[in-house]
């Protein structure tokens, strides 16, 4: 999620099911409209500090987190209270006697929450980490991620990855590591929009000497 602080321009953000639990990169993403979050691991509402002052948001998906808590209630009108231009959370619109109740029921957040060691939605800690008691199964990690990016592809025009070339990462690779490959992409697929047909030829020559790179340096490891 660190790459979002060199991406101020963008509109939408999809990191559902990623192990997140920090959005302190994301204050910066000032024309930031639609964010999805769903099933990560951000344990603090006061981590909602960080989007108070994005003043185009209007969607935010942040269910099946740790800091939805049990009380359905509380969660919904203290997120309204710090965010009332939202105009759907959860995939639930938002109205207007909500907003006036949000004032009375919810909670106001002035202040981040206390910072843990964490980079990129990864944890530091091993087996007793709290991320890991709601991690989802690799499994459904790929399927989710996998939905997700062809999404992104098909409203460019673009072919959807075959699931066999989505998820042939190596062995050794981490998890963190393969979340990590997965935003970059979503993140990169997204900008695209951005860029005219000027923009999108640098993209492409970029791409083409990069894989030329690559299979270059596949040959001489043979």
């Amino acid at each position: 999620i660190s790459i979002c602080r060199d991406l101020p321009n963008i509109e939408v953000i999809t990191f559902s099911v990623n192990g997140i639990s920090d959005l302190e990169p994301l204050n910066q993403c000032q024309n930031l409209s639609e964010l999805y979050l769903r099933k990560n691991n951000i344990t603090s509402l006061n981590e909602l500090f960080y989007l108070k002052n994005l003043p185009r948001l209007r969607v935010l998906w942040l269910s099946e987190n740790p800091c939805c808590g049990s009380d359905p209630h509380h969660y919904r009108m203290t997120v309204l209270r710090n965010l009332p231009s939202l105009q759907k959370l959860d995939n639930q619109a938002v109205t207007e006697e909500e907003l006036s109740q949000a004032l009375v029921d919810g909670e106001e957040i002035t202040a981040p929450p206390g910072r843990r060691s964490v980079e990129n939605g990864c944890p530091e800690s091993t087996e007793s980490s709290a991320a890991e008691s709601t991690m989802e199964t690799e499994s459904e990690l790929l399927n989710f991620s996998l939905e997700e990016t062809n999404k992104i592809r098909e409203e460019l025009g673009m072919k959807p990855v075959p699931r066999d070339k989505f998820s042939s990462f190596s062995p050794r690779e981490t998890d963190c590591n393969r979340k990590k490959r997965n935003n970059v992409l979503n993140a990169i697929l997204l900008l695209m929009k951005e860029l005219d047909a000027e923009g999108l030829e640098v993209v492409q020559q970029t791409v083409g000497r990069r894989l030329q790179a690559f299979r270059k340096k596949e040959l001489q490891e043979e």
